[in-house]
């Protein structure tokens, strides 16, 4: 009751409390109609057609200063046809010599540069931008000021075209952007948003037409306003992009071994299309898709019960995330990562491993074939975004070979994956009101050996976002729920999954139900916060997955039977003052608890930071996790009762416009009771010899000792014993970047990660109370004649001396030594078509040692044989 009183107080205090923030004039710019005389886009502005417009100015000083006048002046002209929109924008410099333009791949743009966004649907909650640095590199993204947003959606191509010119003036950018590539509805004259922005690299210094306060609740929502669009109609958009790849996989035979004959060869084509089904909808499909020249995944080690969440990489599946998104908990904790659409589900690797037996092979697929793809995306001019998703995988399966004879298993059922997303905004986007379905069907026809998956699975929500006072506070509300449906043996596993662990012996709130053919479950979010108007915010909401939760058919969960409120203020300064550019200071504070009412965790944490006058960035935190309770320790066992944590971290960066940058970054953090303790550093420096040659280097070390790591559980005479052991594992890997540009449309780029990582144990141990506030009493500790070494065996004998029970269970140390790499040469022959030639090579090795050793690691990594891939990639657009 204490904390619902609190909580309702803080609505009626936000909903009394004035916006802070000041309202900006807004600004219009009125387009003139140039057809038939077209301009050249050539970055020179010296055609006479330029001349039917004035310049517009009147920038003023986004950061570092706000409302300052610029350091140089900057102006704009816009003009249209009935088929492209033309933008000159003329930047001033008095010191021309100094004008930093350098060479990148898309969307990486450094140096000089400006950038025109759109709010062609004027929904004041979504812009087209289209940016450019003086060296002609682009950069195009899609920014929406949802609340569920991440930030800009750079994974957006469109084909548009720019040039630029520098001279003892300035410098100046002349763009054509096509309107079959932006959205916006079918009216006879057309209002749109309209911000232009220009960065100042050798100041740090940003200045906006239009402008607009840092503290403001949103970007898009603030924009001025492009009038004098009339009689667009809106063009028919298709673009068809077949594609060709030839593969060679190049690998260390194996003698005996027919899948290992040491090479396999590849041809094989696909094509990805998109197409304009009317002035609000966009049809993209693709067809065999190929993600050859996408970056791999970065190395780990996961000691955890709990998944790792990995980035979308694949450029089908990133374009457009911003609409089939449904994120239930925002922030970057924990629970951030839950989504009921999670794209990595699609193409994943097989599911099932079959076995060869003692002397046979398998030739395991990669990753599942994703048979074919397309999205529905776009906004009406009522309001309504909708986002529709439709994906067939195949069905996989693995050769084997055993006794002479060949077999095949299926090890991954054919998929349907189906997601739709629809969200309608209120009055200028200040409400809106969504819902998202997903609906995952695999084949009932499968082999048994695939009766561990479900049948089927739906996941769906609900969210309301409501703003007021000029979008300075909101409320949101996200509510989900799901159903799973399967063979016996598929729910037991969702029950005894480690999101649940429903057989925990301690947990009387749950049920494991072998015979269960369904499960179901809810979950959601709640929020009031604060996010503009003034330097001081807030946030504070409370979330929950229930016990049967389940979205990893097609999202992803990380963990359901809890619930947690949470609490964040942060205060901004934006304006320069003594030592600092500006500066940044938050205070967070969480507790949650599992539905059976046990609080299982709760803790806070303090951290600032900023920029100082020099350009060097800083930021530090200090936290405490208070004594938890963890239901995934025993893998399905009691919950494990944990001491309380603190740890602290540190971030400091140089002035990012030198040449040679560098950072540090660290982190440490030790239990109470001295049960862990970890150490970690990231350090890195960035060199630019050249307007065209970038490299970076980013070594990182970890180091941790943890006395209760999670070995095994044994089945002795009716009784489980869970065994654990003191782990002191050292890590230590380099992530190596370089970028080489030749043009804007011709790069090469290489990514390389050496990654060694080796834990020791010691100590063995089996569980005794869990739950005891005396730390020592939670375990038995071996004594010498209980544990002994089993060198036949390779793993350790236990006889315990009390009770007298035998088992084994097997060595636990690792050395684990990997390395990948990708060199991709990227040249974009004509807009929207592009070359590919890809070398990737990888390293894995495993090694049952535990010491960690660099010089001997090393060796050995380089010493094993590698899997390389050559690729190359011929793509072309047709635009009809």
């Amino acid at each position: 009751m204490k904390k619902l009183t609190f909580i309702m107080g803080m609505i009626a205090l936000a909903a009394a409390l004035p916006a802070l923030g000041q309202t900006e004039a807004k600004k219009i710019y009125k387009a003139s109609h140039v057809n038939p005389h077209a301009p050249k886009i050539d970055g020179r502005l010296d055609e006479p057609v330029w001349d039917k417009v004035a310049w517009e100015g009147g920038f003023v000083q986004f950061r570092p200063v706000e409302r300052e006048s610029p350091s140089e002046k900057t102006e704009f002209k816009i003009l249209y046809d009935d088929s492209n929109l033309y933008v000159a924008v003329r930047c001033w410099d008095t010191q021309a010599g100094k004008i930093e333009g350098r060479l990148s791949r898309r969307d990486d743009i450094e140096g000089d540069y400006v950038e025109v966004t759109l709010d062609s649907y004027f929904d004041h909650l979504t812009g087209f931008a289209f940016a450019v640095n003086a060296a002609g590199i682009k950069a195009d993204s899609i920014a929406s000021d949802s609340l569920n947003s991440n930030g800009p959606d750079y994974s957006w191509d469109p084909i548009w075209d720019v040039e630029t010119a520098v001279d003892g003036q300035g410098w100046m950018a002349e763009m054509k952007i096509p309107f079959s590539q932006i959205r916006f509805g079918n009216k006879e004259e057309q209002v749109w948003g309209l911000q232009i922005a220009r960065n100042l690299f050798r100041k740090d210094e940003t200045s906006l037409w239009q402008f607009i306060p840092r503290t403001a609740p949103g970007w898009v929502n603030f924009f001025g306003e492009l009038h004098g669009l009339q009689g667009l109609k809106p063009p028919r958009q298709v673009e068809l992009l077949p594609y060709t790849v030839a593969r060679q996989q190049l690998f260390r035979p194996v003698p005996g071994n027919p899948f290992a004959t040491g090479s396999n060869r590849a041809l094989f084509g696909g094509l990805d299309g998109k197409v304009g089904l009317t002035s609000d909808l966009t049809l993209t499909f693709t067809l065999n898709p190929d993600f050859g020249q996408v970056e791999a995944d970065p190395s780990e080690v996961n000691l955890t019960a709990f998944e790792t969440y990995f980035s979308e990489r694949r450029p089908f599946f990133i374009e457009g995330r911003n609409i089939i998104n449904f994120q239930l908990t925002g922030g970057d904790g924990d629970f951030s990562s839950d989504n009921l659409f999670y794209s990595r589900r699609i193409g994943r690797s097989p599911q099932l491993y079959p076995e060869a037996g003692p002397r046979g092979f398998v030739d395991q697929p990669e990753a599942t074939s994703i048979l074919g793809a397309f999205k529905l995306t776009g906004k009406t001019k009522s309001g309504l975004s909708m986002g529709i998703m439709e994906t067939l995988t195949a069905r996989e399966k693995a050769r084997l070979f055993g006794e002479g004879m060949y077999t095949d298993q299926a090890v991954e059922p054919l998929t349907n994956y189906f997601a739709a997303r629809l969200q309608q905004d209120f009055n200028r986007g200040s409400t809106t009101l969504g819902a998202m379905l997903t609906a995952t069907h695999r084949d009932p026809r499968r082999e048994e050996t695939l009766d561990f998956l479900h049948d089927a699975a739906y996941t769906g929500g609900l969210d309301i976002n409501h703003s007021w006072k000029n979008k300075t506070y909101y409320f949101a509300l996200r509510t989900v729920f799901s159903s799973v449906v399967g063979s016996p043996q598929a729910l037991l596993r969702t029950q005894q999954s480690p999101l649940r662990y429903f057989q925990r012996p301690d947990a009387d709130h749950v049920k494991l139900d072998p015979g269960r053919t369904s499960l179901s479950g809810h979950g959601g979010d709640i929020s009031l916060g604060k996010q503009g108007g003034g330097s001081l915010l807030f946030a504070l909401g409370y979330t929950w997955r229930s016990p049967g939760l389940e979205l990893n058919d097609m999202g992803y969960l990380r963990q359901a039977d809890v619930m947690m409120e949470y609490v964040w203020m942060g205060y901004r300064i934006t304006k320069p003052f003594s030592l600092f550019r500006n500066a940044g200071l938050n205070l967070n504070h969480w507790q949650g608890w599992n539905f059976g009412g046990e609080r299982i965790f709760s803790g806070g944490n303090i951290n600032g930071g900023g920029q100082f006058k020099n350009y060097w960035k800083f930021w530090f935190g200090v936290g405490r996790n208070g004594e938890s309770l963890s239901a995934s320790a025993l893998r399905g066992g009691p919950s494990l009762r944990q001491a309380a944590n603190w740890n602290s971290w540190f971030y400091v960066e140089t002035d990012s416009r030198k040449p040679v940058r560098f950072f540090l970054n660290g982190s440490l953090s030790q239990r109470e009771n001295g049960d862990s303790r970890y150490i970690g550093v990231d350090a890195g420096s960035t060199i630019v010899p050249s307007r065209a040659f970038q490299l970076s280097l980013s070594p990182g070390f970890e180091q941790s000792h943890n006395e209760l790591q999670y070995v095994s559980t044994q089945d002795v005479a009716g009784q489980k014993r869970y065994i654990f052991g003191a782990i002191d594992q050292k890590t230590l890997a380099l992530t190596m970047r370089l970028t080489y540009c030749l043009t804007p449309e011709l790069s090469i780029q290489f990514y390389g990660m050496p990654f060694l990582s080796a834990g020791r144990y010691d100590r063995f141990k089996f569980i005794t109370d869990s739950r005891s506030r005396d730390w020592g009493r939670r375990y038995h500790l071996f004594e010498s004649g209980e544990l002994a070494w089993d060198e036949a065996a390779g793993g350790y004998s236990v006889t315990e001396a009390g009770t007298g029970l035998a088992y084994a269970f097997g060595r636990p140390d690792f050395n684990f030594l990997q390395f990948r790499s990708n060199l991709v040469i990227r040249w974009e022959y004509i807009p929207g078509s592009t070359l590919f030639l890809v070398w990737s090579q990888g390293r894995t090795g495993f090694e049952p040692r535990g010491d960690f050793s660099f010089g001997r690691d090393v060796d050995n990594l380089f010493n094993i044989h590698p899997t390389n891939v050559f690729l190359v990639k011929f793509s072309y657009c047709f635009q009809l």
